[in-house]
């Protein structure tokens, strides 16, 4: 009776273990393309400090291209500019505002991106600054120029995103220098025609993004023709145009897989696995 009985302890340990061990499996997280980027841009001090320097160098350029009445950022400009008061244009998401908690609900609920929870996400106003923007936005201020937010956000996003820049105290957070997409008929998401907006009563000095558009509209192609157009405009790089680092989203993902979100997920992802260049292995 007592070896039946330990028998039939161990039993139950046996499969008590087996159970914990295959709910422990079946709650495995699922895996996110997202996670690790969205991880580095919510908690490293990495990231924190490289948006940091990027906005401190630009600062320290400030008097220079105050300075200097040839200098200009906007590929737009052109004509007697050199008259213009100064300005400086910057992208909203994730250059001047952070909105890593939206990614990282994409990440958590294995959802996917869509204008309508992003528009939720909106006016819900709790993204914050990005570390060194509203420095760098006041600092320009107080030189005298004036700040310009060209965002690819929708026209029905406008109140919440000048309440979230004023929250914390941007510059010129406002209608007149908040510039969404859609505000005006010819107002896409290609940012040209609202750069040229700026440059037409500007001289524009200095441009911030996160995204290779919000600097020139030639973005669409293959790694190998983005990167050609960056070496193009080698010069501008930290001192007239100044890239802030952005893992989580952007045109960079997409020209891995030759812009095309319809293929699967599947296939996107075999497409940038494809598109990295690995080291041969150790061999034998």
């Amino acid at each position: 009776m007592t070896f039946i009985a330990r028998s039939f302890g161990v039993a139950a340990i046996v499969a008590t273990s087996a159970l914990v061990a295959f709910g422990a499996q079946a709650q495995e997280p699922a895996q996110n393309d997202g996670l690790n980027g969205t991880l580095w841009l919510q908690t490293s001090v990495e990231y924190k400090t490289t948006a940091m320097s990027v906005f401190a160098g630009a600062t320290r350029l400030l008097d220079a291209a105050i300075g200097d009445h040839s200098w200009t950022a906007a590929l737009e400009q052109d004509g007697n500019y050199m008259t213009k008061p100064p300005a400086v244009i910057l992208d909203v998401d994730e250059t001047v505002l952070d909105n890593s908690a939206y990614q990282a609900w994409v990440v958590t609920e294995s959802t996917y991106y869509s204008s309508k929870t992003w528009a939720k996400f909106v006016h819900d106003m709790i993204s914050t600054p990005t570390p060194g923007a509203l420095e760098f936005t006041k600092a320009a201020a107080a030189h005298g120029v004036e700040v310009f937010y060209v965002s690819n956000r929708k026209a029905p996003e406008e109140a919440p995103t000048i309440e979230n820049l004023k929250k914390y105290g941007f510059p010129f957070a406002d209608e007149k220098h908040v510039m969404l997409r859609g505000e005006i008929e010819t107002w896409g998401s290609n940012k040209t025609p609202r750069r040229q907006a700026v440059v037409d009563d500007y001289r524009v000095i200095m441009m911030f993004g996160d995204n290779f558009g919000d600097f020139t509209d030639e973005i669409d192609g293959t790694v190998a023709e983005r990167l050609d157009v960056m070496n193009k405009y080698s010069t501008y790089w930290g001192e007239r145009w100044f890239m802030l680092p952005n893992p989580s989203y952007g045109s960079w993902e997409s020209a891995a897989f030759g812009g095309d979100w319809k293929k699967s997920g599947e296939q996107r992802r075999q497409d940038k696995l494809d598109a990295m260049d690995p080291w041969a292995g150790p061999g034998e």
